[in-house]
């Protein structure tokens, strides 16, 4: 059965900016900023959420079904996705426009800047779910405004478990649609910046909110994460990380391990360490569909890590 995953494909330029942004920006001054950050480093990657959580969910052994919009540029992405046999039968090309764009620099604290030209993922709404037999599971991941309030609609009027996941996207939405989000939703993921501005939005905390899910996941990058279930809060440690490299797309990658542990019938507990281990092995490699591992080398590691197998 098929995990459907509904979400945005990009091209993501990263570029790494060899000083600190505090150190460059004066913050009497942000009413007339004027910076110049000189990147001497730059790679352009694939990437969107549905692109980069599939590329990880396959690594696993699941079987994603990535859904949504891409331009006419998207011939070597599309091959790319060809080699990893991720299928492209919910992929919709958009021939008078360019696939989404992301342009992200990152400076020596880990932090980002990024500007994003959204380009044909504002027509994902044209991708409908219909007639999806074999989906057991879905994702709502940041995408076209549109496409999200959509798909979530359609995933609940077809009675298909998904989780939402608003990501960036979540300023998009008021809190009336937020709150309509959260009805539909069989599991929410939120960062720990998302989850406080998710709470101001609705005036509702976290533990209100997680009970009118199955799960509530947030992630809290290098202290781990934690699960609201059943009433109850599970604390999740973070995956062992060797070296860290580049922070992009460890969100994505996270996902990935929640959708994995989901629909195999995995404990909550467990479900949360696969999940960090996806995002500590992302964090090891530059890009976000550059790192390789079997199945078994992925036991091995979590074996390692957290002292116990999952498998």
């Amino acid at each position: 059965m098929a995990i459907l995953i509904c979400g945005s494909f990009a091209y993501d330029n990263i570029m790494v900016f060899p000083d600190h942004f505090k150190n460059h920006i004066l913050p009497e001054k942000v009413h007339i900023l004027n910076v110049c950050f000189v990147v001497p480093e730059m790679r352009r990657e694939f990437g969107g959420c549905a692109g980069n959580i599939a590329y990880n969910l396959k690594l696993l052994g699941g079987e994603p079904l990535p859904m949504g919009a891409v331009g006419h540029d998207f011939g070597p992405y599309a091959e790319w996705m060809n080699q990893c046999d991720i299928p492209q039968t919910r992929v919709v090309q958009i021939d008078d426009t360019y696939t989404a764009q992301a342009y992200i620099t990152t400076d020596m604290d880990d932090n980002q800047i990024t500007a994003f030209h959204p380009g044909a993922m504002s027509a994902a709404h044209r991708n409908r779910i219909e007639d999806m037999h074999n989906v057991e599971l879905g994702i709502v991941s940041p995408d076209g405004r549109q496409a999200m309030v959509e798909h979530a609609e359609q995933f609940a009027n077809l009675g298909i478990p998904f989780v939402f996941d608003p990501g960036q996207g979540l300023p998009m939405f008021n809190a009336e649609e937020l709150k309509t989000f959260i009805d539909q939703a069989t599991y929410l993921t939120v960062n720990d910046y998302e989850s406080q501005l998710l709470q101001e939005r609705i005036g509702l905390s976290l533990q209100q909110i997680a009970s009118q899910v199955d799960a509530l996941i947030v992630t809290k990058g290098a202290k781990g994460s934690e699960i609201f279930t059943d009433g109850i809060r599970i604390e999740i440690p973070i995956g062992r990380v060797t070296e860290a490299v580049d922070p992009t797309g460890c969100g994505d990658a996270f996902r990935a391990g929640l959708l994995y542990g989901i629909t195999n019938g995995k404990k909550w507990e467990d479900i949360g360490r696969l999940a960090s281990l996806m995002g500590a092995i992302n964090i090891e490699h530059h890009g976000t569909q550059n790192h390789r591992f079997t199945v078994d080398e992925f036991a091995a590691r979590f074996q390692e890590s957290f002292g116990y197998s999952a498998f």
